[in-house]
């Protein structure tokens, strides 16, 4: 058994790679990087669930059912393994997830949602009480929703930067950190070299329009594209995770 969760006895296929394996769920070794997490600095993982055709939701905002079972366990694996859980305030109005721990055995990450002028207001499923600390990261003094604690983190060029954001979880004691959505939020934290791994889910399915799962800035030479390197993880259902480890693009920190 692992840390979390029932351990995937997994094996190669004939005439697989040694990074595509078969089986239920990702192996536990996926989450070993979590548990040698540095000391001195956090340890951050990306999420995002998507179809082949790389979208998040339709055009009209559908996106419960794009991830399956595997997926969506994988997900709580995920946090499972985390001290913290973040997501910006666009994904709370979208989509109102608990963001909590309850398809496998293990306990709930704290709640941390990106709110710079403070917009949401009380009944969200975020903000129910289970014991876990929920908190509002804002760039200006506001009233936090009962049962919220606030982070003051100052906004440059009208954004609050992905770095100073760690920095000030980290001075709480949160040390592995999940970034879970939406798409504009993770690529700042990709574009400000913050991530150390990324998790994409794919599910076999095509929507044809809508969401892209990240919205980074373009980049018009292939050559200077990221290249992570990557193993990928088949998991149940046709899903297949792809395990991305960012550490050569992470901004330096003394």
């Amino acid at each position: 058994m692992g840390l979390f969760g029932k351990r995937a006895e997994t094996a190669n296929l004939p005439g697989q790679s040694p990074d595509a394996r078969q089986g239920a769920s990702a192996p536990e070794d996926v989450f070993a990087p979590f548990c040698a997490a540095p000391a001195h600095r956090p340890f951050v993982v990306a999420q995002l669930g998507q179809s082949l055709d790389g979208r998040i939701a339709t055009i009209s905002g559908e996106s419960r059912n794009i991830s399956g079972d595997a997926a969506l366990d994988h997900l709580h694996r995920l946090r499972a393994h985390v001290d913290a859980v973040i997501v910006g305030a666009g994904t709370i109005v979208a989509d109102d997830p608990r963001l909590s721990v309850r398809r496998i055995l293990g306990q709930s990450p704290a709640r941390i949602v990106i709110d710079p002028s403070g917009r949401l207001g009380e009944g969200w499923n975020w903000l129910a009480e289970d014991g876990v600390r929920r908190l509002v990261v804002c760039s200006a003094a506001i009233e936090p929703p009962a049962g919220a604690e606030t982070i003051l983190v100052p906004a440059c060029e009208n954004r609050i930067p992905p770095a100073a954001i760690l920095d000030a979880l980290f001075a709480l004691g949160f040390r592995r950190i999940l970034v879970e959505g939406g798409a504009r939020t993770i690529a700042a934290f990709i574009e400000e070299g913050c991530l150390d791994r990324l998790h994409v889910l794919v599910a076999p399915i095509i929507i044809g329009s809508g969401r892209s799962g990240l919205d980074l800035a373009p980049e018009p030479k292939l050559a200077l594209a990221r290249r992570p390197s990557a193993t990928a993880y088949l998991l149940g259902q046709g899903e297949v995770l792809f395990d991305c480890d960012f550490s050569a693009y992470r901004r330096n920190e003394s």
